[in-house]
């Protein structure tokens, strides 16, 4: 199993799961000729598209991908948000219920952010067995057993934040009420167990509040855990085990 970063941050996010065989695509908040690149335009092996929420760095192109006939999965308040609801191909699901797209067997579970119906995503398959993907969110309200991946945001430092934008208090205390900090992301890993986890890939750095390589090796002081910072291009092994 490849992970495949076509973007992450405020400009766009959209990541791809892909074996040898299918390939789940999670967000859609890039432009649609980002993403056909990004599959070499085929989409013959993609099981269909997850997305978080409706803002528009996370399902910009929800509408041109079901027009190139890719079925949508998100959370009716999403669709809703999104005015895409009475598409064929969106599909809604319950959060706290898996469903299974191709061999990725994925259960969406509630968040908290400035949006109609947010979620996370525990995603399973055999190859990459069970990644955390967690983004635009306060804090993570649940902890999870036998995780072998995780991607999570890491949106932001306080002090950076405090220091940069002591004029702009609005911007400051939106970021602040709807994303991750650094040092949230930090305690987050912490409450899971980690001990199968091969991969941490940090997504959705703030352009202004954040500091890659700070980043980076915080987090990777802190867990012991391979970490990677999602940037556009990126592509890693993410598998089960590490060998």
């Amino acid at each position: 199993m490849k992970l495949k970063v076509i973007n992450s941050g405020s400009k766009g996010n959209a990541y791809i799961l892909q074996s040898q065989d299918e390939a789940l695509l999670i967000e859609c908040g890039v432009r649609i000729s980002d993403i056909k690149n990004a599959f070499n335009f085929d989409f013959s092996k993609l099981v269909g598209c997850i997305v978080t929420h409706e803002h528009g760095d996370h399902a910009k192109s929800i509408k041109d991908l079901m027009h190139y006939g890719i079925d949508v999965h998100a959370t009716e308040g999403t669709h809703a948000a999104l005015q895409t609801s009475s598409n064929h191909r969106a599909k809604s699901f319950e959060l706290h219920e898996t469903f299974k797209l191709g061999n990725f067997k994925i259960m969406p579970f509630d968040i908290m952010h400035d949006a109609v119906e947010p979620c996370g995503f525990l995603i399973d398959h055999p190859e990459c067995g069970k990644v955390l993907f967690i983004t635009d969110l306060i804090f993570c309200a649940y902890t999870f057993p036998n995780l072998n991946n995780i991607i999570i945001e890491a949106n932001y430092d306080e002090a950076i934040a405090k220091r940069k934008l002591n004029d702009m208090e609005f911007l400051r205390n939106r970021i602040i009420k709807n994303h991750m900090s650094l040092d949230t992301c930090v305690k987050t890993l912490k409450a899971n167990d980690l001990s199968k986890v091969n991969n941490i890939v940090l997504i959705h750095l703030s352009d202004s509040n954040s500091d890659e390589l700070m980043f980076k090796d915080t987090v990777a002081e802190a867990t012991g855990k391979t970490v990677s910072v999602a940037n556009a291009g990126l592509t890693i092994d993410f598998n089960k085990t590490p060998f």
